[in-house]
């Protein structure tokens, strides 16, 4: 795999299609979001990450700030901007009720979400998944990006509940106005 990773070091999606640049996504960057596991840029601990590179796949510590006084519900999103494909991966997609300020680790568990939480389909399956990426290919960004929805996500065009639809489909569908949005940034390297 190292040999991989070094082919393909120079290849990597970048931000331009992560849902943080989606243009119906824009609004002012009010909420803060924080992890007691990492700071904005520092690598993420081995626990976060996938099982099969020795992590225990578990979703980290996310904490924010008080969302606007209307909003309907919170909309996480964390992508890998650093894979060697054409867009970002989605690694989760999370609705989360609007009075929750934080998650606590293994939150966003496919089986056994937090109270609150609805976990959506990613690029990868369903609820969390954390970083694993090619052994040489350098260190890839993972973004944590956190919206404030005026209205709740219930269905997207073609009536499909947002649970059913990948995340490439939900995220250009989102019509609800975003009030404020936030982001956290955690990195790993193999």
């Amino acid at each position: 795999m190292t040999l991989l990773g070094r082919i393909l070091k120079n290849r990597r999606a970048g931000d331009t299609h992560t849902a943080w640049n989606l243009p119906h996504l824009q609004s002012a960057e009010s909420l803060t979001l924080t992890s007691r596991h990492f700071g904005d840029g520092d690598p993420l601990p081995l626990e976060h990450c996938l099982k099969n590179i020795g992590g225990d796949n578990l979703s980290p510590h996310l904490a924010w700030t008080p969302p606007p006084a209307g909003t309907a519900q919170l909309l996480l999103v964390m992508e890998d901007i650093d894979v060697p494909i054409a867009k970002p991966a989605v690694h989760c997609v999370a609705l989360i009720d609007p009075a929750a300020r934080e998650l606590v680790p293994g939150a966003l568990d496919a089986r056994q979400p937090a109270a609150g939480v609805q976990v959506l389909r990613s690029s990868i399956g369903r609820g969390y998944h954390g970083p694993g990426p090619i052994k040489g290919h350098g260190p890839h960004r993972y973004i944590f990006q956190l919206f404030a929805l005026a209205t709740r996500v219930e269905s997207t065009p073609g009536t499909a509940q947002p649970n059913r639809v990948r995340p490439r489909a939900l995220l250009p569908a989102i019509t609800a106005p975003v009030l404020a949005r936030g982001r956290l940034t955690g990195t790993f390297e193999r």
